[in-house]
């Protein structure tokens, strides 16, 4: 724990490293801050010159009027200063990170399934949206100022020393107590931003969880015990924020405190400095003490912006710790394959295949079948069988441990993981639709796909009805994942999203197992039409969709218990034939 209460020096300079991106951008930022640094402190020096010069030893008009306006010169010259270190500052940090966010999106777009099935939404809403944000104060507002408000320090002290160096070194004396206290302040605020992220993830976490899922909140009435765990989570954030005022509240007073007594201590020896000196000599000093009055003011706003700026460099890197965390994880499907001429139209060989998703027991094992290139093929068997893992083993959503799938004689994982994918198309039971048009859903956003293209393929899996109906009928927007519309309606765009990419394999995720009759129909007919020609492979819950399968494969616990067509399966006492019967005299 002690190398967590400092500043991450590993990933703060893993953060500089992006400026080389932007070096004009950096550069234009870092001499506007250089140049920030020296109107400030020289305005002391110029009015307590102007007020021993022109309005104690001699009071000339014209004169002060000339000085006057060089300390108004300075005035705009350090504004105008601020407004362009500003402005590059924030044009810098902003480039970067639209870089960092586009590289962390990418890289999360790679995960396997398995990382998402184990990382809510939320963490990662967290880390691309709050922890991005975060980071991008420590190039706007914290590293370039801290750089500023050092050299303002630096440079105020040698004018203090050029000036009175006897006084310089009295007016210092409570320094070192203040950067005793900046320690032990970081020390804090770092542990504190620690906590506060952690109740930023948590609290994403859960509102994300529960407005997705709203409408199971409202069916079992768990309105009330959700608002009560949201004000448990909502006031560990608030405590989480308070440690941090807490500090803050603590520290400012300790720098006020400390810059009266640079002051006090000024006044005193300005008191002894005096003793026995006529009024002449005493007005002749009169200026030096206004200079220092305000360099002193100027000595300790540095100190309490480099703490401030300091707590921004803190929360910064404690978030682009977790950003790092996420970027350097290695949870993507190794794309080693570099075949892209391979024949899908080829028979799909399962030899000895096992898979788990973890350390758990096999969720498949030893299967060992063969699919004909152009032929149905059928997965049955009680939920847990195994039915999907399998399938998803053939899109390379998850790794096997052992065996082999072969397409031909090539291995899958030999085959170029975009190519692979381009030619097998999954329709899922729970379709999932993004905001927008259903043209939009359909195509994915892939330009070479017309709206010709889709009409056609909408009136040959027979959707084109009931889209025509809609009021901007392709251009309709489907709500929230598909709220707007029907579950067969959303079932049957996705039957069209895959006919438009014409895939040598198809695969049907239990497609008819929540619809009611007639969206039944029209699905089966769209079955019909998607599955001429290419390889299919149907998961199936209601046995009379697959009657005319060329093989029905049995699954139970991750085994195949039986294979054959559904004539031939019917015929012997087994698994398949005792779960028809029971299905059909339901019926």
């Amino acid at each position: 724990m002690a190398e967590k209460s400092k500043l991450n020096m590993k990933v703060f300079l893993r953060l500089l490293s992006y400026w080389k991106s932007y070096k004009f951008l950096f550069f234009i930022s870092i001499l506007t801050t250089f140049l920030l640094a020296f109107p400030g402190p020289l305005r002391p020096m110029f009015v307590g010159h102007m007020v021993d010069k022109y309005m104690i030893k001699s009071q000339d008009p014209n004169m002060l009027l000339w000085w006057t306006l060089v300390i108004l010169g300075l005035l705009i010259a350090e504004a105008f200063l601020r407004f362009l270190s500003s402005y590059f500052s924030n044009l810098f940090a902003q480039s970067i990170i639209r870089d960092v966010r586009k590289q962390l999106m990418k890289h999360i777009l790679t995960f396997r399934i398995k990382y998402f099935d184990k990382t809510p939404v939320g963490t990662l809403i967290t880390r691309i949206v709050s922890d991005l944000e975060a980071i991008t104060e420590v190039f706007s507002s914290g590293m370039i100022v801290v750089a500023g408000e050092i050299l303002t320090l630096i440079f105020s002290i040698a004018l203090m020393f050029y000036t009175n160096w006897e006084l310089a070194l009295l007016v210092l004396i409570p320094i070192p107590i203040l950067l005793l206290a900046t320690r032990i302040f970081a020390r804090l605020m770092r542990k504190s931003f620690q906590l506060e992220a952690k109740q930023v993830t948590k609290l994403n976490v859960f509102v994300q969880e529960r407005i997705t899922g709203m409408s199971l909140v409202q069916l079992f009435n768990r309105q009330e015990k959700e608002y009560s765990k949201f004000q448990e989570i909502n006031n560990g954030h608030k405590q989480a924020h308070l440690k941090a005022v807490w500090a803050t509240s603590i520290f400012f007073p300790v720098v006020e405190l400390l810059s009266s007594i640079s002051i006090a201590i000024m006044l005193v020896w300005g008191a002894l400095q005096i003793q026995g000196k006529s009024s002449i000599e005493i007005r002749e000093e009169f200026g030096e003490i206004i200079s220092f009055i305000l360099w002193v003011h100027m000595l300790y706003r540095p100190i309490r912006m480099l703490a401030d700026k300091f707590n921004i460099l803190q929360k910064g890197t404690v978030r682009a710790e977790r950003v790092f965390e996420v970027i350097d994880l290695q949870d993507n499907i190794q794309n080693d394959g570099a075949i892209v001429d391979c024949k899908f139209d080829s028979t799909i060989r399962f030899e000895n295949l096992y898979f788990r998703y973890n350390d758990e027991e096999w969720v498949l094992k030893n299967i060992n079948l063969e699919i004909e290139p152009g032929s149905m093929v059928a997965f049955v068997g009680a939920t847990g069988a195994g039915k999907s893992s399998l399938v998803n083993l053939l899109g390379r959503f998850y790794e096997y441990q052992k065996g082999e799938i072969y397409f031909g004689d090539t291995k899958l994982s030999d085959i170029e993981l975009n190519f692979l994918r381009k030619n097998i198309a999954i329709v899922l039971q729970d379709v999932f639709l993004f905001s927008g048009t259903i043209f939009e859903n359909i195509t994915l956003r892939d330009s070479s796909i017309s709206l010709e293209k889709v009409i056609e393929a909408s009136k040959v899996v027979g959707a084109h009805d009931f889209i025509s109906k809609l009021p901007n009928t392709y251009d309709d927007q489907v709500g929230e994942r598909g709220s707007v519309l029907s579950t067969g309606q959303r079932q049957l765009i996705s039957f069209i999203r895959a006919y438009v990419y014409n895939p040598h394999i198809l695969i049907l995720d239990e497609a008819t197992s929540s619809v009611d009759n007639t969206s039944e129909e029209l699905i089966q007919k769209a079955t019909i039409e998607l599955t001429k020609g290419r390889t299919s492979i149907v998961i199936a819950h209601r046995l009379s969709t697959i009657i005319n399968a060329d093989k029905i494969v049995v699954l139970d616990k991750g085994e195949i218990i039986e294979q054959g067509s559904h004539s031939e399966l019917i015929q012997h006492s087994g698994y398949y034939k005792k779960l028809h019967e029971k299905q059909f005299s339901k019926e």
